[in-house]
């Protein structure tokens, strides 16, 4: 293997949002989403070579930035984006958020597809809009969507937006195009946009596809905004990056003047560096050696817990390196249970109500991660249930 990820590098006391959150330095943390890998090796020298030169001033986002997302996509998800329809900002979330307020007013509707990540809850509500669950439907180790609800909410004429998760975080689904296509047409028939995240994009595991929601169709590209970043697959959230993509000229001017409103219009250089090096061909074949590596650590966390966990089933893993499992037969809160496992087991697991009321009984493992220090993390949750 050209990538080492099983070299164990400490990461305590860097100011890590993972690692120094807890009081408690023998807390293993498997809870929020980085990585504990180190970055590719192209990133790290592209930023080496951009520190030494010493100033640091407001950045100019180069044609190169353009360049790279384009030609990422079109080569590895057969969707040409045109240098047009990009907007850069600091991140997915605050994309989400500028979004909502360009394209809703107070008091309007935005649907989301619960259990889901957590940012989208504050990010409606801090845009006075409500927000609307269209509940997963749990069939077996995987979930689908109840298409009839969605098209009774997306009826209400009150509802704007869905705010779609591709793939899905925290249910690891990889959406089929059948299922996406579904999705577009009960929106689209009742006048929502899509708001598609797809931060995972880059984490589908083999035989599973991820499909850009808006290359379905022209009509699909027309109503859909989409947000990518390299930071979820390369390991540097930190760097604070994302591409917003709309093909409507108008959406997109309502999209910029609510960036400017909120004050997420500049990014730093390094962000713009690292996804110009993470986008290239070095950078994915660092990707590929990760994603054999995350499918093993899936693999080998599958096997423990069918020896030692039985009661304790995972949902099945399409893409993503976070693994939600059914912990109800506990018959503890999640929040309760986050707290005890912190407290007695030293391990730090995100409480499955974080993603909406669906997921109480569950917890969300980031298995993303040295597979001992993953397996470490699964004896000290059965050693606890055995205590």
């Amino acid at each position: 293997m050209k990538y080492n990820f099983d070299e164990i590098i400490p990461r305590r006391d860097t100011n890590s949002y993972k690692w120094d959150s807890a009081s408690d330095a023998e807390v293993l943390p498997m809870w929020v989403a980085d990585m504990d890998f180190r970055t590719a090796p192209c990133i790290i020298e592209a930023l080496k070579r951009r520190v030494e030169h010493g100033i640091f001033g407001y950045t100019r986002v180069p044609e190169a930035y353009y360049e790279a997302v384009s030609r990422w996509f079109a080569r590895r998800h057969h969707w040409t984006i045109e240098r047009g329809w990009m907007i850069y900002t600091s991140g997915v979330v605050p994309a989400i958020s500028a979004i909502i307020k360009a394209l809703t007013v107070p008091g309007e509707q935005v649907i989301v597809q619960t259990p889901v990540y957590n940012c989208f809850f504050s990010s409606i509500r801090n845009n006075g809009c409500e927000i609307v669950s269209n509940p997963l439907i749990q069939t077996g180790d995987t979930y689908r969507i109840d298409f009839e609800d969605l098209e009774r909410k997306a009826a209400n004429p009150k509802a704007k937006i869905l705010l779609l998760c591709n793939p899905h975080n925290p249910a690891g689904r990889v959406w089929t195009r059948e299922e996406l296509t579904k999705i577009g047409e009960i929106c689209f028939r009742h006048g929502l946009k899509v708001i598609s995240d797809e931060i995972h994009c880059e984490l589908v595991y083999p035989g599973y596809t991820y499909i850009p929601f808006a290359s379905i169709s022209n009509e699909f590209l027309r109503h859909t905004i989409t947000c990518v970043s390299p930071s979820k697959s390369f390991n540097i959230a930190g760097l604070q990056i994302a591409t917003i993509v709309s093909s409507d000229e108008e959406i997109r001017r309502k999209i910029d003047k609510a960036i400017n409103i909120n004050e997420v219009c500049d990014v730093n250089p390094f962000g713009v560096i690292a996804t110009i090096a993470a986008y290239s061909e070095e950078g994915e074949g660092w990707l590929l050696q990760l994603l054999d590596y995350l499918k093993g650590n899936y693999e080998c966390m599958k096997s423990f817990c069918e020896t030692y966990l039985p009661d304790y089933p995972l949902t099945k893993l399409e893409g993503t390196y976070l693994v939600w499992m059914d912990c109800r037969k506990l018959h503890i809160p999640s929040e309760e249970l986050e707290e005890r496992l912190v407290e007695d087991a030293k391990l730090w697991l995100n409480a499955g109500t974080m993603y909406g009321a669906e997921g109480e009984g569950f917890m969300r493992w980031n298995i993303a991660c040295p597979r001992d220090a993953m397996i470490k993390g699964l004896k000290l949750f059965r050693d606890y249930l055995r205590s």
